[in-house]
């Protein structure tokens, strides 16, 4: 008898056990019909303490309770009462007439009081699963069947280690997707630990007999990347927008039954780009969900098409982590067990299951996925893989080294391959980097993937990053130093030449010869004096700035906190050679004035600070003209170079923040000149008024023009470093 019930498993167990109650006057000793196999020994053993239960409290012969059963199989202490042998032992109770309260359990059994009490409230429950009740193989599961707690209603995909099914969990009265696959590994306690908008939820898992493991998690009807690609290599490359990725979605939906969704204003979103810019907008999402599990410490190691997700209105999400990825493939070999994931893999991963080659799977890092993110970017964008390897043949060995020797060429080279129309660079450049073959060359974070994707988005970013061949924010990048010189120099000059012409008007023409000589000698000394200071401060503030951008822009390596240091200095140096300037023409109004006294001129005390109110004025034109001058061209043209580098963050974020925030005052600084200059008047006696008529004059018209010109430059610099931030804060919410 014993043989059979081994070979018959728990179902043999449980009908001895219930002829034997049937057949004899005493209850049986439940332990004598215990299967000796450890494997159906526990199975067994719950589905027998069920029998024992409803036998003894429903004919009313020695009732036990579920501690007499613990105190006769100390075995049954070694792991916890199902909750659902807890609902029975209670069911039957009060069945039998007997008073009890549901506080008894929950207080008896803490670990299960919240599993107990939702079986209360629904008044149903799935038994705890029995070797009879488990599938023997992943191949004998069929929709229509029941699995632990899931009715399995139509498969969703399967593989050579796994099924996947959409079914509905009867506790929860909800659709999930189960997939059931050889208990190994820990990625369900992995998984569920990942909670991000765009990596699929992770539930629960359930131990079935037979070493199978069900992992259920939430059920996205949307279809997955490889449908995607399906309805991409069917359209035309002309045809294809973010249209075809929506009527891709709707043609799954309409095969699973599902109602199409109305308009959202994500399928709005989508539906108004390109297919490039669609391609774009899901790798963005994908990049940053790779960069958050990256930092908990998770790799995926299989992006593929097929294990991206997609909700109805057109979201990504990443499921079916490898999390027990291993080099050491058991069984078959690397080529038969990885499949058609090793078109995605990188070098490095090809390199961990080559038969040969020393890499280790802990030499894997998120630069790997990132890489295998981008062939599934770059097949999506042209319909094919960027290595053309949809198949392999030979040994391990051969078919391992030919895509190796593939991917040697790196991402450049697959620049010059001709590319959708209308395929922005910042795409181009994005997908090509990540395609490096040595890691240390691609993006090294997910957040920086990301975040040229999001430019790739964002059309002033775009036209910012990359100008058009035409533009002269491209030739200009040639004569940085002479143009940051000019934009400085000229309003200075400007400057000089109003004072000079004001002070001349009004003062000195009023002295004697040899005082007017002796004068214009000192300010002229002043003015050259001053100007070279200034001149020679800016210059040694501006030459690392120029030559760092300079560099980069030829293609200088640069550390990453060297790069960050460069882009600092280029925000903040126009603030600070306005600073020098102002500097500068304070402390010219101060000696300027200063050489009447000397020259023991006979002049009203009035003129003297009338004198150096005009420097002031002076000081306004050399703060504001220059300052929007030289921030328009480090916006526009000198700070988008360091965007395809990578790497912004916060205090990127608060630099182009500070320097909005700045415009805005310099800006009051620029409409304030022409009626500071006014003001400046009303310490003069009237008769001198007619004196400084064509200063003033041209003081309002220059001071009106040059506000107007000031204004337009603070839009375009408004617009500029919104476009910039936007990428910016993207990236920051990306890490």
């Amino acid at each position: 008898m014993g043989a059979a019930r081994e070979q018959g498993g728990g179902a043999a167990a449980v009908t001895e056990f219930t002829d034997a109650w049937n057949s004899a006057g005493d209850p049986p000793t439940l332990s004598e019909f215990l299967p000796d196999s450890p494997s159906l020994r526990r199975s067994a053993l719950i589905a027998l303490i069920k029998v024992d239960l409803a036998q003894r409290w429903g004919r009313g012969i020695q009732p036990k309770r579920l501690a007499d059963y613990v105190a006769e199989l100390p075995e049954l202490a070694s792991f916890p009462l199902p909750p659902d042998l807890i609902y029975e032992e209670f069911r039957l109770r009060r069945r039998a007439g007997s008073e009890v309260r549901a506080a008894e359990y929950t207080a008896a059994y803490p670990q299960q009081a919240e599993q107990f009490s939702k079986l209360l409230a629904t008044g149903e429950y799935h038994p705890t699963p029995t070797e009879s009740d488990a599938p023997a193989r992943l191949d004998d599961l069929e929709p229509g069947q029941t699995v632990d707690d899931f009715d399995l209603m139509t498969g969703l995909g399967r593989g050579a280690f796994a099924r996947v099914f959409l079914a509905r969990q009867r506790s929860m009265q909800r659709l999930v997707a189960v997939k059931i696959s050889a208990d190994k590994g820990t990625e369900p306690q992995t998984l569920a630990q990942l909670d991000h908008d765009y990596i699929v939820r992770v539930f629960d898992q359930r131990r079935l007999p037979r070493q199978l493991r069900l992992l259920y998690m939430e059920y996205l009807p949307g279809g997955t990347l490889h449908d995607i690609l399906v309805k991409v290599r069917h359209t035309d490359p002309t045809e294809r927008r973010g249209a075809t990725l929506l009527d891709a979605i709707d043609s799954v939906l309409a095969e699973k039954g599902e109602i199409r969704p109305s308009e959202s204003p994500i399928r709005t979103e989508i539906a108004a780009l390109t297919w490039p810019e669609t391609v774009a907008w899901l790798g963005r999402r994908l990049a940053v969900a790779l960069d958050y599990a990256g930092h908990c410490g998770v790799l995926h190691r299989d992006i593929k098409p097929a294990n991206v997700l997609l909700t109805a209105d057109g979201i990504p999400k990443l499921a079916d982590f490898n999390i027990s990825f291993s080099g050491n493939v058991t069984g078959d070999s690397p080529v038969a067990y990885f499949g058609g994931s090793l078109a995605y893999m990188s070098p490095e991963q090809l390199a961990v299951i080559h038969p040969e080659l020393p890499t280790t799977a802990t030499d894997l890092d998120t630069r790997s996925d990132l890489y295998a993110l981008a062939v599934v970017l770059w097949e999506l964008l042209t319909g094919a893989k960027p290595f053309g390897e949809d198949t392999v043949a030979g040994s391990d060995r051969a078919a391992l080294d030919t895509m190796l020797k593939a991917r040697g060429g790196g991402g450049q080279a697959l620049l010059t391959r001709d590319l959708p129309p209308g395929c922005p660079s910042a795409l181009r450049r994005a997908l090509g980097r990540a395609l490096e073959p040595e890691p240390d060359q691609r993006w090294s974070s997910g957040a920086d993937f990301a975040q040229q994707l999001d430019v790739c988005l964002d059309e002033r970013a775009r036209d910012l990053v990359d100008p058009p061949a035409h533009s002269w924010r491209r030739w200009t990048r040639l004569f940085m130093h002479p143009i940051g010189i000019l934009a400085i120099a000229v309003p200075n000059i400007l400057a000089i030449l109003y004072s000079n012409n004001h002070v001349r008007r009004l003062i000195i023409d009023k002295l004697d010869t040899r005082t007017q000589h002796r004068f214009t000698e000192l300010t002229t000394g002043t003015y050259l004096g001053l100007f070279a200071i200034g001149f020679l401060a800016i210059n040694i503030l501006a030459l690392p700035i120029w030559s760092g951008t300079y560099g980069i822009w030829r293609g200088k390596s640069y550390s990453a906190a060297e790069l960050a240091r460069h882009r600092v200095g280029l925000l903040r140096f126009t603030l600070r050679c306005e600073l020098i300037c102002l500097a500068l023409w304070i402390l010219g109004g101060l000696i300027a004035p200063s050489f009447l006294v000397l020259t023991h001129s006979p002049v009203p005390a009035q003129y003297y600070l009338h004198f150096f109110l005009t420097f002031l004025v002076c000081g306004g034109i050399a703060l504001a003209y220059p300052y929007f001058l030289i921030s328009c061209y480090i916006v526009r043209a000198l700070y988008p170079i360091f965007i395809p580098l990578g790497g912004l963050d916060r205090a990127d974020d608060r630099r182009l923040d500070q320097l909005e925030r700045s415009s805005t005052g310099f800006l009051a600084i620029a409409a304030a000149i022409p009626l500071l200059g006014l003001a400046v008047t009303t310490l003069l006696p009237v008769a001198d008024l007619r004196q400084i008529l064509v200063p003033l004059r041209i003081l309002g018209i220059g001071g009106a023009l040059g506000f107007l010109l000031c204004y337009w430059l603070y839009r375009l610099l408004e617009q500029d470093i919104a476009a910039l931030r936007r990428v910016v804060r993207r990236s920051i919410t990306a890490r």
